[in-house]
């Protein structure tokens, strides 16, 4: 049911019908009227507001949280939902439904009975780097938390994929992914037991794998190819990385070859879509590298 005074204050005070004042055209330099000056790349062209102005309650809130969430910084404690219900002079369900999205898009996290503010986002390279080196580089502490560790004949499905042999040994190691002792994804590996029969014995599973193939096999990594997609975490992916079951997820598939164009691995890893973004670069023949790196997400 509408609050009877289910109207947002401060910047986007104001019925919610307006619509953009001035013309949308001008001198070919000139910014159109309406787009501010300090507008983020990144962020949505004003601020996702349509032209003719009209927005749904719950989004003008979610602004006005937004800014708040800016102001407490990492950390910083949200007020209650009654309290920003009071603040901004909207239903509880309306606060309900911006802390919602601030919450999926990583700006917020639950923590206890309240609700705070999210650090940034990891952002993870789309290279032959491991997952350790990456968060690392963000000054974060990786980590791992082993879930299971066996071994089975390879199953058709698999050695058509990788080019290993159906029925051959193959190693499945499942690990929890933690940064900074917070779990941010699932990774789940396939292996030959051929190149790697002490695996069980010589691996510490909270370490880098790929820095085990290295230092512990001499194995160099040729080359990848890699898949992603977005999925829903299913109810047991939720409940080892404790994430809600509706929580969009980035799922990465990746097929590994050493250096002479061997199968190495099969992997299939979760990570959380708010905790995680990856970046890439990519240039012509010869082109050089950025060089300024890109900083961390919101």
């Amino acid at each position: 049911m509408a609050h009877p005074n289910d109207a947002p204050t401060g910047p986007l005070a104001g019925p919610l019908t307006g619509s953009f004042t001035g013309p949308l055209s001008g001198p070919p330099n000139d910014p159109p009227s309406g787009y501010p000056e300090n507008q983020a790349p990144g962020a949505p062209v004003r601020s996702g507001i349509p032209d003719h102005g009209r927005i749904p309650k719950y989004y003008a809130v979610k602004a006005q949280v937004t800014l708040l969430v800016d102001e407490l910084g990492e950390g910083g404690l949200l007020p209650t939902e009654r309290d920003l219900a009071l603040r901004y002079e909207v239903a509880r369900e309306t606060v309900r439904q911006a802390l919602r999205e601030l919450i999926l898009e990583g700006r917020l996290r639950r923590q206890g009975r309240g609700t705070v503010v999210a650090g940034p986002k990891l952002e993870q390279p789309l290279s032959l780097a491991s997952y350790t080196e990456g968060v690392r580089r963000q000054g974060r502490t990786p980590g791992r938390h082993l879930i299971t560790l066996e071994r089975f004949p390879c199953p058709p499905a698999l050695a058509d994929e990788t080019g290993l042999r159906r029925g051959e040994p193959v190693w499945h190691m499942e690990r929890v992914l933690l940064a900074d002792e917070e779990r941010v994804g699932l990774e789940s590996t396939y292996a030959p037991v051929a190149r790697m029969p002490g695996l069980d014995r010589e691996f510490a599973p909270d370490s880098s794998f790929y820095a085990y193939l290295r230092d512990r096999l001499g194995v160099t990594l040729g080359g990848v190819d890699e898949r992603i997609e977005t999925v829903l975490a299913t109810p047991r992916e939720a409940l080892l990385v404790g994430t809600p079951p509706g929580l969009p997820m980035l799922l990465i598939h990746r097929v590994s070859r050493d250096a002479e164009g061997a199968p190495l691995e099969r992997v299939r890893t979760l990570y959380r879509g708010d905790r995680f973004s990856f970046t890439t670069h990519l240039g012509g023949p010869g082109a050089p590298a950025p060089t300024q790196a890109c900083g961390p997400h919101p």
